[in-house]
């Protein structure tokens, strides 16, 4: 941005600020968030350091405002570890609990037992006798890592549960519940002690870093010259995963208790009193409300949701249950939700940015949806590049074009969402966006249509089992994964069977379900489920080219990962990062950023991270045949066109399929393409014969 540009756009700042200030100071009304407001007058400030001579006394910048391990193992879980599904409102509530009383005999929920949700990395503990023995993270929610040896290393969790009846435990809860206990000798609980410590306790919680503690940390990254962690949910998370349990050790960890799954318990509230009492740090922001106090229970969630930011630990929203267990337990799950529960999420953090361009995703089920590319900016301690723009009617109820300032906001969702365009800031010379033209543009050779009614655009022609078919097939193929045994066939035998719905269900298989298909027996069951387990660990540029991502063959797989060297930077790579690696251009670029911007997509990586399938980091920067670049013709005796290729490229070699004056050597094998080997010998690019390959690729 030239000086005449910044001029301008801090004109535009000014303006819209000292709006939002008049409507806000004097008229007592917002006409945004004050998120949003932070976030614009930021941009001022960073615009005004950077051309000090455009400050002006009225700028609203210038008032004064008041041992290690080598794997983690994993661990199936007893009994599942849930997420909640999300509400937004008081009658996402009501109806909530007026669908639940038509479940239940007698119709009518009498108590609700409420908890903040806490910002974390899920555990579960286990002890037996009394005794700490094993900690396993929520994984996928059937199968965990354990994570034993760093979650000792948190100090609030005990390794020996206390006995509740005993005297020291008696006098702890007193002090913690009143003296008036202990004076009457009462149980301070509430419920009768426990005498003995049953033979087997599991309980689950949140690991956190407390908000002072996080903040302790970045002054010290700081003082050292080093990057600030983003967020104290990331850095608790990533603290457990380490192998090195001293990292875990270095890291002001808590473990915040919200549930005892064993021993059984009659109510909510009581499982809580036990866990305090066996010594469990808890929220100590859980309460019960009767079905006659729902007026309270809100009149709480909103307080809550003001004095939030005071609390000690991040939180995002108040978990609302049923508060008999029994009754709890009898609703059962729905989906990977329990239908006793909810997650009542506050308003969402809000921010601006700029849409740099709007590119479409399609989707597992052949869904065209549009998402926008936006500067960098941080949301709720995430740093957000994309956010979902829906669909064609969206984007035209948005009048959302390219070079926008918009402000987003974030609700629970993988990708936030664009809440407004603020009109006063958009650029001359903007045009609407056209979202058909983008169609043709993007995906030339494709069919959409729009079906009457509906307002997503969709493939044409092609069902969502269809598209899920070839891209399973697709991720098994040799230039990819190379899962033996997932040909064709078998893969429509499992997605017509209703076993995979998504490429993580390949992960979920087992022989003894395999085996029951009619083209399955025993022993080829477990060879495919050992074939797909044995490729939870792919190289990343295998793994990069079995996503299926649109213009992403091999060759390009292969560059992205020498670029990024780990799949997550991939991930969060923006377009210019993407256009700085050779030969990809703007249109690869657009296909590799509309694949990461698509929610289901996004979810996928999410799912096979949690059951343990992520690619392993690139490191190329010492291979010997970096920088080069070979064309294999002709047919080799020692090994297959894709093998000899895969061996060049894991020594640092580019493999193209067109011969120019920037290829190293032509590799020749019996029956060579004539045009390559004329072309090599006009440009003068020397050949290989087999020999000197195998010699080559033998390093």
């Amino acid at each position: 941005m030239n000086r005449e540009e910044a001029k301008k756009r801090i004109l535009k700042l000014r303006e819209i600020i000292n709006d939002y200030r008049y409507h806000y100071h004097v008229l007592d009304e917002s006409i945004m968030s004050e998120a949003a407001a932070d976030s614009l007058k930021h941009e001022l400030s960073l615009l005004e350091a950077e051309y000090p001579d455009l400050i002006t006394p009225d700028s609203p910048t210038q008032r004064v405002a008041g041992k290690p391990l080598d794997k983690f193992t994993k661990v199936a879980h007893e009994k599942r570890m849930i997420s909640l599904a999300d509400v937004f409102s008081e009658e996402e509530v009501k109806d909530w609990i007026s669908r639940n009383e038509k479940l239940i005999p007698g119709g009518r929920i009498e108590e609700f037992f409420t908890d903040i949700k806490m910002d974390g990395l899920a555990c579960s503990l286990k002890y037996r006798d009394g005794v700490f023995y094993q900690a396993v993270t929520r994984g996928d929610g059937l199968v965990g890592e354990d994570v034993t040896l760093n979650v000792k290393t948190i100090q609030n969790i005990p390794l020996n549960l206390r006995n509740i009846s005993s005297s020291s435990g008696r006098v702890a809860r007193a002090r913690r519940h009143g003296a008036r206990a202990l004076v009457l000798g009462l149980p301070a609980s509430g419920f009768p002690p426990i005498e003995e410590i049953p033979s087997e306790v599991e309980v689950r919680g949140e690991i956190v870093i407390f908000k002072k503690d996080f903040e302790r940390l970045n002054e010290v990254q700081r003082k050292h010259g080093e990057a600030e962690f983003a967020n104290p949910r990331n850095l608790a998370a990533g603290s457990i995963r380490q192998l090195d349990p001293k990292v875990a050790a270095s890291r002001p960890l808590k473990f915040i208790a919200y549930d005892l799954v064993t021993p059984d318990s009659v109510t909510w509230k009581e499982a809580y009193e036990k866990l305090r009492a066996f010594g469990f740090q808890t929220s100590n922001e859980d309460r019960v409300f009767k079905h006659s106090e729902m007026r309270q229970l809100f009149n709480y969630i909103h307080d809550l949701d003001d004095y939030r930011k005071g609390l000690k630990f991040n939180t995002d929203g108040m978990v609302i249950k049923i508060n008999e267990r029994a009754v709890y337990d009898r609703l059962g799950i729905v989906g990977k939700t329990p239908r006793g529960a909810v997650a009542y999420k506050f308003p969402a953090e809000e921010s601006t940015t700029v849409v740099r361009d709007i590119v479409i995703s399609i989707g597992r089920t052949g869904a065209a949806t549009p998402v926008a590319i936006l500067d960098p900016v941080e949301v709720a301690g995430t740093t957000v590049r994309h956010a979902s723009l829906h669909n064609a009617d969206e984007i035209a109820r948005l009048d959302v074009r390219i070079g926008d300032t918009v402000i987003i906001y974030k609700a629970g969702d993988i990708i936030p969402q664009v809440k407004e365009v603020l009109m006063t800031l958009r650029p001359e010379g903007t045009e609407p966006f056209d979202y058909e033209k983008a169609l043709a543009r993007q995906y030339p050779e494709l069919v959409f249509e729009r079906p009457a009614g509906e307002v997503v655009y969709r493939v044409k022609g092609e069902s969502s089992d269809f598209i899920l078919r070839r891209a399973i097939e697709y991720y098994a193929s040799k230039p990819a994964l190379n899962i033996e045994g997932l040909g064709e066939k078998n893969v429509v035998a499992l997605v017509d069977a209703g076993l995979v719905k998504s490429i993580a269900d390949l992960y979920r298989l087992d022989k003894k379900t395999v085996a029951k298909l009619e083209r399955f027996g025993d022993l080829s069951a477990q060879n495919l489920v050992t074939a797909i387990a044995e490729s939870k660990q792919p190289a990343l540029n295998k793994f990069i080219t079995a996503l299926g991502i649109r213009h992403v063959g091999a060759q390009t797989a292969t560059s992205l990962a020498r670029k990024f060297k780990t799949m997550d930077k991939l991930v969060d790579a923006s377009e210019d990062d993407l256009l700085s690696v050779p030969d990809i251009g703007k249109v690869v670029a657009e296909s590799i950023l509309a694949w990461f911007s698509d929610e289901d997509n996004l979810q996928l990586l999410d799912d096979l991270k949690g059951l343990g399938v992520w690619p392993v980091d690139e490191h190329t920067d010492n291979l010997p045949l970096v920088g080069k670049s070979y064309i294999v013709t002709g047919t080799l005796e020692a090994m297959g066109r894709e093998e000899a290729e895969d061996k060049l490229r894991a020594l640092g070699a580019t493999v193209t399929s067109s011969v120019t004056k920037n290829t190293t050597a032509l590799i020749v094998g019996e029956k060579p393409g004539k045009s390559k080997t004329e072309k090599a010998d006009k440009l003068g690019i020397p050949t290989i014969d087999e020999e000197e390959f195998l010699k080559l690729v033998s390093r």
